[in-house]
């Protein structure tokens, strides 16, 4: 008997009974089953509220930022135990790499970059603060806080692994509980994950749940505090969008659809150039990794007419040594569509696409997958057509075959080619390749309108770039118009966007208080000791030193040019510096920021171990010879990263804001400074 799949509902897992069985890509043997049992969600979406919600917002975004961390190393640990099912899907050994390890590739990327970026506790501060009055009584900010609700993740068949943890990780970040909806073919290979994410123990209790099947009623327990999420088909994503509950209670709803993207060869590019070499084969690969199954893959490769012919040859020779069969034999290096549904289905897209546009390779005449038992798997050969008339045809433009296809079709202006991009009615991505920035600086900025993502292509990006269909956790993974409207992926931006953003009014100090974050007007904390001088879990926010004053003379000015070697005239010209907008000469910016730092630090060894850098300079006023200047500095913000030195000893960061003025009162300058502080032993 094969498995019967189970989900993971309140921590449990639950189902025993056979229901629909889910077949092998390669052999048509039986993988496993999903289970019959129905899933109560309400008990899911209580679960969610009352046990994984709490448990989330007991840490704070570093802590979970260290979980995720933690479980990407499980994962990668136990990766072979995925590589061995993700076969059955019908992926090859590099398609499961982009979906396992880039899916725990993209749990390391959220650690580092909620680490990097997050504050300590559950709220950001989206500042600066300003003030709102003339007395500065009154001032308003922004903050992010967690939603409070739960995300529904509802993801498609082609990356199994990566689909959820690309959806999971921004959540977990967030504080939100998740409750992931994997798309049932190849569900069996996110169950095996799932299993593996509750081995490891690392998320707390309700953090994750794990629909098998049909979503039932999910979608009408949930609330305006919730999240709902899809990748998948353009049509199913608008069904949920005007689901009942979801548009009544106003509940975001994130589409990610599959689209019709393009790459353009560009009108500089000739046969004789890398570029023209480098665009035939991102489209061969975009054809062949995960057998197309990509929502970000090629469907329409656009190219200059008269190299039409060249272009059409160049693939055929391509794609004609592509290997296609079970992954397992040696040489094979394109596998089988994720089901036969998708076979079908295919198949009939493509004589749809033939209807209009004509065939260059392939077709299926004389395909023979490699392999024992493959005839029945759910191969299909790479397949390339070629629209000759494409601003006078639709379905191409209309209709999508999710497989290895794709459409040649000739341009002969770059308006032309643009017209061409834009007809896919909105895109995730699109790829330009040339190499001439000003064909780049004329046609990005007109087919941006119309895609989420662009990809400029060079024999310089060639050596590094991840390719045409490779979504980055630190880029947005979206598009508008057919592609969903919805926005994925984009590092903090992800995490901010499944938070709640409030508009904060107050006085300085009541702002404060509730950022956890100094702002000037706020009320100053100064005692005797000095700030630098106090280890990181002492130190107050609001602490602040008045240093004593300094008057800048012509030797300072003279001394710190001789240092910088900056002689710049307004510092060195009495002449010049008088027809200037100052009128005189002033002294360096950076000498201001140096004798500033003279003023406030306490030179003995201490506390406070390195200054790694400045946030918010601004030079507000000119310091000229004569003038006496001071600084205030202010702890600000602390985030404590759980972070310890090689001897054991651990380090928080504090941000200073630091005020310098003149004798007049006035600012001349004002910048924050970053520092790693010791904690105690």
């Amino acid at each position: 008997m094969s498995l019967v799949l189970q989900s993971f509902i309140a921590d449990r897992w639950v189902g025993q009974q056979a229901a629909q069985s889910l077949h092998s890509a390669i052999n048509g043997s039986e993988v496993a089953q999903t289970h019959s049992e129905t899933i109560d969600f309400g008990e899911a979406v209580h679960h969610a509220r009352t046990v994984g919600l709490p448990n989330l917002l007991k840490l704070d975004f570093q802590e979970r930022a260290q979980r995720l961390k933690a479980l990407a190393k499980y994962l990668g640990e136990h990766k072979e135990t995925l590589y061995a099912i993700s076969a059955h899907t019908g992926a090859t050994r590099v398609d499961s790499w982009v979906d396992i390890e880039g899916g725990a590739g993209t749990l390391f990327a959220y650690a580092g970059m909620g680490s990097n970026e997050l504050p300590s506790g559950n709220l950001i501060h989206e500042g600066p603060a300003f003030a709102l009055g003339k007395k500065g009584g009154f001032a308003g900010t922004h903050i992010l806080v967690p939603r409070g609700g739960i995300a529904v993740h509802i993801n498609a068949f082609n990356f199994p692994v990566w689909g959820l943890l690309e959806k999971f990780a921004p959540s977990f970040l967030a504080g939100m509980p998740c409750i992931g909806k994997p798309a049932t073919a190849t569900s069996y290979l996110t169950e095996a994950m799932v299993r593996l994410i509750v081995q490891s123990g690392i998320l707390p209790a309700g953090a994750l749940q794990l629909v098998v099947g049909s979503t039932g009623d999910l979608l009408d327990r949930l609330n305006g505090q919730d999240v709902v999420t899809f990748t998948g088909s353009a049509d199913t994503a608008a069904k949920l969008r005007v689901h009942p509950n979801v548009v009544k209670n106003s509940i975001p709803f994130n589409a990610e659809a599959d689209s019709l993207n393009c790459a353009i060869l560009g009108p500089d590019v000739t046969p004789d150039d890398e570029e023209f070499d480098l665009f035939v084969k991102e489209v061969a690969r975009e054809m062949t990794v995960k057998a197309g199954q990509k929502c970000t893959a090629i469907r329409r490769a656009i190219v200059p007419r008269q190299y039409l012919d060249a272009v059409a040859e160049k693939l055929k020779a391509r794609l004609a040594k592509v290997v296609v069969g079970d992954s397992s034999v040696e040489g094979v290096n394109m596998g089988a569509l994720a089901s036969h549904a998708q076979q079908t289905d295919l198949a009939e897209r493509v004589a749809l696409l033939r209807q209009s546009a004509e065939l260059v390779f392939g077709g299926g005449q004389d395909f023979n997958p490699v392999g024992d038992g493959v005839a029945n798997g759910a191969f299909f050969q790479p397949t390339l057509l070629l629209c000759q008339k494409p601003l006078e045809t639709d379905s191409v433009h209309d209709v999508e075959a999710f497989g290895p296809v794709s459409t040649l079709m000739p341009y002969d202006s770059e308006d032309e080619a643009l017209q061409l991009a834009a007809r896919g009615q909105g895109s995730l991505v699109g790829t330009l390749v040339t190499h001439n920035p000003q064909v780049a600086a004329r046609m990005i900025p007109v087919a941006a309108a119309l895609h989420g993502r662009l990809h400029i292509l060079d024999r310089e990006a060639a050596v590094e770039s991840t390719g045409h269909g490779s979504p980055l956790p630190a880029l947005k993974h979206g598009g508008p118009g057919r592609a969903g409207g919805g926005e994925e992926l984009g590092g903090m931006r992800a995490v901010r966007h499944l938070m709640q953003r409030t508009a904060l009014q107050g006085s300085p100090n009541m702002i404060a208080a509730v950022t956890g974050e100094y702002m000037r007007g706020a009320q100053l904390i100064e005692t005797e000791v000095h700030p630098f001088r106090r280890h990181f879990e002492d130190l107050q926010i609001g602490e602040s030193l008045l240093t004593h004053r300094r008057t800048v003379s012509e030797a300072d000015i003279v001394a710190f040019g001789g240092l910088s070697g900056d002689y710049f005239y307004m510092h060195f010209d009495e002449i010049a510096a008088k027809d200037s907008p100052f009128g005189k000469r002033i002294a360096h910016g950076y000498f201001v920021l140096s004798a500033a730092a003279g003023l406030f630090v306490s030179p003995a060894p201490g506390p406070v171990l390195a200054n790694y850098g400045l946030d918010t300079l601004r030079f507000v006023k000119p310091v000229g010879i004569g003038d006496t200047i001071r600084a205030r500095l202010t702890a600000k913000r602390k985030i404590d990263r759980n972070r310890k030195d090689a001897n054991g000893v651990g380090q928080g960061v504090v941000a200073w804001d630091v005020e310098v003025t003149n004798q007049d009162g006035d600012v001349v300058a004002s910048y924050d400074i970053l520092t790693l502080v010791a904690k105690k032993s």
